[in-house]
């Protein structure tokens, strides 16, 4: 996707991950009608600006972008709101920028989980947690599967991690 085309793709879907922001972090839920905007806007405007290879391009990144998240998911690290947001915003930014905004999103998550842990004094069991799946993933170990607390004041927002990190892989990649 040309550069300018991309701010366009950004300025017109900001709105929706600003509401999808507040969502997560007020209700702990992405709903999935705002998700469904974001896909749809996605794909519809790559048919419109980038033809045939434009709409290839935006398919396949739904695809990857949903694939890297779901693998978390798997894990137990992702919710599926997130996982069909990613997907969603993979349209909008195409299979070219998943990956590096994939690699923007773990980052601001992980900044995010960091500052949350020390904010709730819980910094020692978070980095107990990550060790254990860190050891979980050498050969012949077991990793192990944390269940989501019931009070969902626990968890992060994750859908403000992906926000973040979209909007800062939009500054830092353009296209």
């Amino acid at each position: 996707m040309p550069q300018s085309a991309l701010i366009g793709a950004t300025i017109c879907v900001l709105p929706l991950l600003l509401m999808i922001a507040y969502h997560d972090v007020r209700y702990r839920r992405i709903p999935n009608p705002y998700v469904l905007a974001v896909l749809i806007y996605g794909i519809g405007y790559h048919v419109i600006f980038g033809g045939l290879s434009g709409t290839l391009a935006s398919l396949e990144g739904v695809a990857l972008a949903f694939g890297l998240m779901f693998v978390l998911h798997i894990f137990g690290a992702m919710g599926a709101g997130d996982v069909k947001l990613f997907g969603a915003i993979g349209s909008v930014i195409g299979v070219k920028l998943v990956l590096p905004t994939f690699v923007a999103v773990v980052l601001t998550g992980g900044l995010l989980a960091l500052g949350f842990a020390i904010f709730s004094g819980t910094l020692r069991t978070t980095m107990w947690r990550v060790l254990n799946i860190l050891f979980g993933l050498m050969p012949g170990a077991r990793l192990p599967r944390y269940e989501i607390p019931v009070d969902r004041s626990l968890t992060i927002p994750y859908g403000v991690a992906i926000t973040l990190g979209t909007l800062t892989s939009f500054v830092l990649y353009r296209g």
